[in-house]
Order: C-alpha cells, then sequence, then structure tokens
C-alpha cells in the first residue's frame, strides 16, 4: 500500500484534553508528518483560538476533526488502537516501544482504521481506556524524567509512523481479518448479560471479573470469525434449558 494512503488510515484520538493549545501543538504535528484524522473526546474547551494559533498553519487538521463524547465513538470503525502509556498497568500485553509498534500499526492500516489514543495532560489514560485499546505503547524516555508535553508526544508518534509508511516491511504472514472495536465491545456485552443473567457476575459485587476478562480476551487480537464463535457459544449458552 502506498505510505500516504496507510497514514491516511490511521487517527489520532486525544481524550479529555484541558488546553487547547495541545490540541493546536497536535494538529501542527500531525500535519507535518502527513497525517489529518484527528479525534477529540469530550476536550475541555474546542474550538479555541489558542489551538489555532498553536497550529501554527494546519487549522485544516483542526477544522475537520471530529469531536465525540467517549472514546468508544472515537475508535468505531477501528481494526487496531494504541494507548500511549508511560506508567505500568496491571495488563499481560507486553508494552511496545513506539518504533516497535509503528510497523504494525502502518500495516494494519493496509486492511482497515487504526488509532492511537493520548490521554489528558495530567494524568494520561484511564485503566479502563487502556483496556479498550489494542495494546500498550510507550515511548522510552528518560526514566528519571519521562514527563513529554501532549505535543511533542504525539510528534515522536507521528514520526515513527510516517518512517514506517515510507520503508514499510512486508508481513512474514498475510495479515488477519481482525474483528473492529465495535465487534469485541458487543461480545464483551453479550458475555457480560449472559454472566449476569446466569447468577456467575454479581453486578453489584463485580470485584475485578469483567477487567480479568477483558485482559484474556486481550491477549490476542481477536479476529471477526473468532468473535462470530465465541458469542454463538454464549448465545447457544443462554438459550440451553436449566
Amino acid at each position: 500500500m502506498n505510505g500516504a494512503i496507510a497514514l491516511d488510515r490511521i487517527r489520532i484520538v486525544l481524550s479529555r484534553t484541558s488546553h487547547p493549545g495541545n490540541i493546536g501543538a497536535a494538529a501542527r504535528a500531525m500535519k507535518t508528518m502527513g497525517l489529518s484524522r484527528l479525534y477529540l473526546v469530550a476536550p475541555s474547551a474546542f474550538p479555541d483560538p489558542v489551538a489555532d494559533a498553536r497550529a501554527s498553519g494546519a487549522t485544516d487538521v483542526l477544522e475537520s476533526a471530529c469531536v465525540v463524547d467517549s472514546l468508544d465513538e472515537a475508535l468505531h470503525g477501528t481494526i487496531l488502537s494504541a494507548a500511549i502509556t508511560a506508567r505500568r498497568r496491571e495488563r499481560s500485553v507486553p508494552v511496545r516501544s513506539a518504533r516497535e509498534a509503528a510497523p504494525e500499526l502502518v500495516a494494519f492500516a493496509e486492511k482497515g482504521d487504526v488509532a492511537l489514543v493520548f490521554g489528558t495532560e495530567m494524568s494520561g489514560l484511564t485503566n479502563d481506556e487502556v483496556e479498550r485499546c489494542s495494546m500498550p505503547v510507550s515511548i522510552p524516555a528518560n526514566p528519571a524524567f519521562s514527563s513529554l508535553n501532549l505535543g511533542a508526544a504525539v510528534q515522536l508518534l507521528c514520526y515513527e509512523l510516517r518512517m514506517a509508511a515510507l520503508s514499510p516491511t512486508p508481513p512474514a504472514e498475510p495479515l488477519p481479518d481482525l474483528a473492529t472495536f465495535e465487534e469485541i465491545e458487543g461480545f464483551h456485552r453479550h458475555l457480560e448479560r449472559a454472566m449476569t443473567a446466569s447468577g456467575f457476575y454479581d453486578p453489584a459485587n463485580p470485584k475485578r471479573l469483567l477487567q480479568r476478562l477483558r485482559r484474556l480476551f486481550g491477549r490476542v487480537r481477536l479476529e471477526k470469525e473468532e468473535v462470530n464463535i465465541l458469542r454463538g457459544i454464549v448465545g447457544a449458552l443462554e438459550r440451553k434449558p436449566d
């Protein structure tokens, strides 16, 4: 696939950004590297003249930005998403560096939309937001001072994506047909309903069951057919008489 086409299928998602200047800086970073699809999840202030000023000529990226209320909306239709995080998380999926993850993200852009998700400036992504993404990705910064400005973090990731798109590495095997974000979320909702109806799961005393199940299924990239099989099994168990 042409590198520019791959970059066109990559979304940069900023979740709950508190300062509009960082949105403008992210737009500028994106445009310099050939990316244009900006998604904003519940920004504190947007549109805003400060964002326009910091964009420094990338106002077209701001004008076409998609503003949504939730991360689920921002990830709708994607087949792969990377949670950009500096903090250690309780996840079984290994953290990839930006350079390691970029070729895979670009390769899967041949199959459908992919996304990079950045959290709020002060605290980053929540655990729930990370769990909704396919893989955690970090920037290997100085461990003694790893704090990066949001615009700088977006710039680094966009640079790695561009370099991967300019020199793509053909996959060793054909890429699988991954389930979309909403297909996976639909499965999790279906499983939760079935577990609740059976009495196995008590919403009043959830503990960490749903989180652990997300980690369990997050260890593999679920394909479309696999999700269909899992939902078929759950549906059959729901219909089975006591």
